[in-house]
């Protein structure tokens, strides 16, 4: 039975345990290992006081979860957002676990956030704000230890001044502590498009799979942020037509296609809904279009009990975190639809996050075009190893994926007598 918006648990937390307990019952789990799964090991909460331009002082709050570190550090972003929450970090933190080892990484999932609208601050405030917060929790991460990265409203300049801040308070250089620097401190090349670069490889393996062209299919993004708008653009380059896309003010739609250099352009100087060869609609009406790709991009609980028997797409690639609950899932999986879930299909961002952690490990940094060969490699393996394993056991692809990642991370825990 279908659950309505009221009655449908939108907590994220609770999302996420209801997955784990999905995957576990058919992996036949002894109870204690799926309870050990279902929380994190270790919840820092913070807070801290930064400086205004105005020259009062205000308290921030923040958060770090550490989920599992069976198989290696811990690793996963932080984001500034003003809905940040306690049970988002730590939902947030299960799913980078499970992000991880769906692409064979040795990490266990972390996740950070600090409670603010960094729209409303400086740059001098955002600065103070993100090198604060890392003062805050420098004793919790580190190389190796637990490895933040950027995430909503999170940028590469961000992660250089909370490196920088890491090294100053360890009186070394310490590169390895954060990914998604920029380049002239120990980023890496790719790290930019690798969310979106990594959804697109599984959107078209997907595509494959059903038996459609990329040449003659169609694609909605929900999120014109970083993730959304570079997948529009590399979609468009492999020849989809994106018919729509929509950022937090709302969407434009023309079936005919968008230009999405223009679209880009506007999103830069003014706003998206400037485009004048379209109509503008709301994030909901996006969600709903008849399309062959749908691209979530934005938030968590987007596609929900309420909307999923309106989902008219084929394949919907989560490149955000959570898109789907898990009884829109059962929705979409009963209309044929392929939900490519988000510890798979943006698990490229992780994964080039990896790369530039090796590399900054090694001091020793690779060409573009290496980064993006591993890459595709990576992706498209993990793709096939999930496709697989759901034929076999006759569920979809999210389930699949939390069985091969909690299968990896119950073989760690046990190797190292946890269990």
């Amino acid at each position: 039975m279908i659950l309505n918006a009221v009655e449908e648990t939108l907590n994220p937390y609770q999302i996420a345990q209801q997955q784990i307990d999905a995957a576990a019952a058919l992996l036949n789990l002894p109870e204690h290992v799926t309870k050990i799964l279902k929380q994190p090991k270790r919840v820092l909460s913070v807070s801290f006081p930064v400086r205004m331009d105005d020259g009062s002082i205000r308290v921030f709050e923040g958060y770090r979860s550490q989920h599992n570190d069976a198989i290696g550090p811990t690793k996963g972003g932080i984001r500034f957002h003003p809905e940040v929450t306690l049970d988002e970090v730590k939902a947030l933190s299960m799913w980078m676990s499970f992000k991880c080892g769906v692409v064979g990484l040795p990490y266990g999932g972390g996740k950070g956030g600090v409670i603010c609208d960094p729209r409303e601050h400086s740059k001098g405030e955002i600065e103070r704000i993100s090198r604060a917060f890392m003062e805050a929790i420098a004793d919790f991460v580190g190389p190796d230890k637990d490895i933040p990265a950027p995430d909503v409203y999170t940028t590469p300049q961000i992660m250089g001044w909370m490196m920088d801040t890491y090294s100053r308070l360890k009186g070394a250089n310490s590169p390895g502590v954060i990914t998604g620097k920029p380049l002239i401190i120990g980023g890496s090349k790719g790290r930019n498009e690798a969310t979106a670069q990594g959804c697109v490889y599984t959107i078209l393996a997907a595509l494959k799979d059903r038996g459609l062209s990329v040449q003659n299919a169609t694609a909605a993004i929900q999120g014109f942020g970083n993730a959304g708008r570079i997948a529009a653009r590399l979609l468009s380059e492999a020849g989809c037509k994106i018919v729509a896309v929509s950022d937090s003010k709302g969407g434009i739609y023309n079936p005919n296609g968008l230009d999405i250099e223009l679209v880009s352009s506007l999103k830069d100087s003014s706003s998206i809904r400037e485009y004048r060869d379209a109509q503008v609609i709301s994030n909901e009406t996006l969600l709903e279009l008849d399309v062959d790709i749908l691209v979530p991009a934005a938030l968590e609980n987007v596609i929900t009990a309420a909307n999923a028997d309106r989902i008219k797409a084929r394949i919907v690639a989560e490149a955000a975190n959570g898109p789907t609950t898990p009884e829109a899932d059962r929705v979409l999986a009963g209309k044929g639809i392929t939900v490519i879930p988000d510890v798979l299909a943006n698990a490229g961002g992780v994964t080039v996050s990896y790369f530039e952690w090796v590399q900054n490990l090694m001091n020793y940094y690779w060409s573009e075009a290496e980064v993006l060969e591993k890459l595709e490699t990576n992706m498209i393996l993990s793709y096939v190893a999930v496709r697989d394993l759901a034929k076999e056991h006759g569920t979809d692809l999210r389930t699949a994926a939390y069985m091969i990642s909690i299968k990896r991370i119950a073989a760690a825990m046990e190797a190292r007598g946890w269990i």
